[in-house]
């Protein structure tokens, strides 16, 4: 069994419009994922700084950063980020360059855990349905499915059931744990998790701690996978 993890975590801010990448870090903590997808991690403008430092990542969890980003103080690519436990063996990560009306990417990396490697990507999609069409039928175009499990998790901005969704095709199913956005009170499915070669998901949930309804506008969310 794997735990992964998919949280927006609007750049550190929570609704009390405070930076406090710490509850971050308190609540990856709290969901103990093997693997993790952030979006918004980073900050928009400038230097593209990441608003975890990322002494406090290596020093507070369990988790360590996927080497992706290109600036020498992100853990970024458009926001996106991963995490992985520290045991795990990190193969090919990859910045994959998709159509954009606002800042966004999608990254993936090949995760070697014990007695087994699956390929995980993580994905913030466009405000905007035929953007997000196309960044869908981009990202299939430079992943090789092949036989490889692959798992695909992020900040989706699909209200709806089908939508821009359908260009996953029918060989992948899409999860969607619960509402998760906005914290405060969830009422839309824009967090949601994509399983393709023999991936099967054996739970999942909105992770919904008292810390995590105030540390962003998205709540997080988790599923246990076996692969």
């Amino acid at each position: 069994m794997i735990r992964v993890a998919s949280y927006n975590i609007r750049k550190s801010v929570g609704l009390d419009r405070k930076r406090r990448p710490e509850r971050i870090v308190e609540i990856l903590n709290e969901m103990e994922p093997d693997v993790v997808t952030l979006q918004e991690v980073d900050r928009r403008t400038g230097a593209r700084e990441t608003t975890i430092p990322r002494e406090m990542i290596e020093a507070e969890t369990d988790l360590k950063i996927v080497d992706i980003a290109v600036r020498p103080d992100s853990i970024g690519w458009h926001g996106n980020a991963m995490l992985v436990r520290k045991d795990a063996e990190v193969l090919n990560a990859r910045r994959h360059e998709i159509p954009f009306f606002e800042p966004r990417g999608a990254i993936s990396a090949e995760i070697r855990l014990p007695n087994k490697t699956l390929r995980v990507v993580g994905m913030h999609l466009s405000l905007l349905r035929s953007f997000r069409r196309q960044q869908i039928r981009a990202l299939h175009a430079q992943i090789d499915n092949g036989h490889m499990p692959t798992l695909i998790m992020g900040d989706l901005n699909e209200w709806r059931f089908e939508g821009a969704l359908a260009e996953f095709g029918p060989d992948y199913a899409v999860n969607t744990p619960g509402a998760s956005f906005p914290a405060s009170r969830p009422m839309a499915t824009l967090d949601r998790l994509i399983l393709h070669n023999d991936l099967e998901l054996l739970r999942g949930d909105v992770h919904k701690s008292p810390l995590a309804q105030v540390a962003s506008d998205h709540l997080p969310i988790w599923a246990d996978i076996r692969a």
